[in-house]
């Protein structure tokens, strides 16, 4: 099962954090989804291969799961 993140316009869980631009599952909202390391608050590089989507902290120089990194939500 995917992880997906909670939609701030209807807060049912429907945005696919493997997309930078992502529609709700539940309201079909449009957003656009910014990845930031979780510990040094850097914007985070997508690293993309086989299908599987994780990232890349600069800053930190560590691989960054898409469950641990924390995301900017805004509305497209």
């Amino acid at each position: 099962m995917a992880y997906l993140l909670s939609c701030p316009a209807c807060q049912a869980e429907g945005l696919d954090p493997r997309r930078s631009e992502t529609s709700c599952t539940q309201c079909g909202k449009a957003f656009r989804l910014t990845p930031h390391c979780p510990d040094c608050d850097s914007e985070l590089e997508r690293v993309q291969a086989c299908g599987a989507v994780d990232f890349f902290c600069n800053r930190c120089n560590n691989l960054v799961s898409k469950r641990a990194a924390r995301y900017d939500i805004q509305p497209q």
